[in-house]
């Protein structure tokens, strides 16, 4: 299998790249994710920044809080990514926004303090009531 995803918005304007394996996957209910997409949860792929590379239109961008950045695509509108100067150099991508989504599938939730009361999970992944811990959190 190609070790390169691509994806993009649903009108076509805005394309990905994403090389090498994400390193991590997760649905996040946060109210900042429901708010920016609509959906009561969002599933991301995170990749380094190096291993992402947009082309065609290039994303609009919403700062809904200082040091965050939701990309979106300024014709149609779709959720493609969020990146935060809390998380250096990297980039989250909206896993529905892949061309084959199936392919990555989510590790863990998170932000489960903030889960809708009506969106129950019946899957054995791990949850994290607010962020994960990092790796080096955890060492």
């Amino acid at each position: 299998m190609s070790d390169i995803l691509e994806g993009g918005c649903r009108c076509g304007a805005v394309r990905y790249r994403a090389r090498g394996e994400a390193l991590m996957s997760a649905l996040c209910h946060c109210r900042d994710c429901r708010r920016s997409t609509g959906a009561p949860a969002v599933a991301w792929a995170l990749f380094a920044s190096s291993q992402v590379a947009f082309t065609g239109s290039t994303p609009a961008e919403h700062t809904p809080s200082p040091g965050v950045r939701r990309g979106f695509c300024p014709h149609c509108g779709t959720s493609l990514s969020f990146t935060a100067d809390y998380l250096p150099d990297m980039v989250d991508l909206t896993l529905g926004s892949f061309d084959e989504p199936e392919r990555i599938a989510p590790q863990f939730h998170y932000w489960t303090s903030q889960r809708l009361p009506w969106m129950a999970t019946s899957d054995a992944l791990p949850h994290h009531p607010e962020f994960p811990p990092m790796a080096s959190e955890t060492a």
